[in-house]
């Protein structure tokens, strides 16, 4: 990463949106799956899920905000910084703590006042959107995690925790950069990391598990990844797998692929 001369002011935006699909072959499993989704996705444990990509990314936690709605979803937000981590930021401590007059002490708390607002512009958010009304009984659960950042935090180290934390068949992924910082020579950079594809900071465990597709723009800093999963395991789109008859096993699964290759546009 490129050495920044005093605070980083690029800011590094990552979309995360990913689909997770069900079969609903009742009115009895269209509200099982609701009730399911409300628990496994509740604002709560939402919340404690952005709270960890925080910590991953290497920010500090300062406020969150969350709201479960009726008759489902919910949405999260939290606002971090990264306080712990910032040149400018350790630059504003050290002249606090090798100062001891009033007048010094007071420019300084000034200085790091001025450094913490403009540090806390960096925020995650979360929104869940379960959908349950198809009437092929092709249930689906979406979830958007937006992270901006500023300062030298990344969002991209957060990828490989994001596709554990949520079950998911298809994952679109926006990262863009914006604005610019300076280097120790005082010139205007415009990216202060390399990057060639959003697939270099995901697990290769992950990747062997979807077929990607990048639409990439490197000289507008703005990259894009969709990843769609290439296998589908019956046995987990069904509330009852075991009762299911082979050939509507067959026809529902023939719809969810179909659905998976609706929203990556491979068809």
């Amino acid at each position: 990463m490129t050495e920044i001369l005093g605070f980083n002011n690029l800011t590094k935006a990552l979309s995360f949106n990913l689909y997770d699909f069900a079969v609903a072959l009742n009115d009895e499993e269209r509200a099982s799956y609701i009730r399911y989704i409300d628990e496994r996705y509740s604002a709560r444990q939402i919340e404690s899920q952005l709270i960890r990509i925080a910590e991953i990314i290497d920010a500090e936690v300062l406020n969150v905000s969350s709201k479960d709605f009726d008759p489902y979803g919910a949405s999260v937000i939290l606002l971090m910084s990264d306080l712990k981590g910032d040149q400018a930021t350790q630059q504003a401590n050290m002249i606090s703590q090798s100062t001891y007059n009033i007048v010094d002490k007071q420019a300084n708390l000034m200085a790091q006042s001025t450094v913490s607002i403009h540090l806390d512009k960096s925020h995650i958010c979360a929104h869940t959107y379960p959908d349950s009304l198809d009437p092929s009984g092709i249930c689906s659960f979406r979830v958007d995690i937006d992270i901006a950042t500023c300062g030298s935090i990344s969002p991209l180290y957060a990828l490989d925790f994001m596709f554990k934390a949520f079950e998911t068949d298809v994952v679109c992924v926006d990262y863009v950069v914006r604005g610019f910082a300076r280097n120790k020579n005082n010139e205007k950079i415009y990216m202060d990391h390399e990057i060639e594809s959003i697939t270099q900071f995901v697990s290769p465990f992950i990747l062997r598990e979807y077929d990607t597709i990048d639409k990439n723009s490197p000289e507008h800093h703005t990259y894009q990844t969709m990843f769609c999963r290439k296998e589908l395991d019956e046995s987990c789109y069904f509330r009852n797998p075991r009762t299911v008859p082979p050939h509507i096993a067959s026809e529902k699964m023939a719809l969810i692929r179909k659905e998976i290759d609706s929203i990556a546009l491979l068809k």
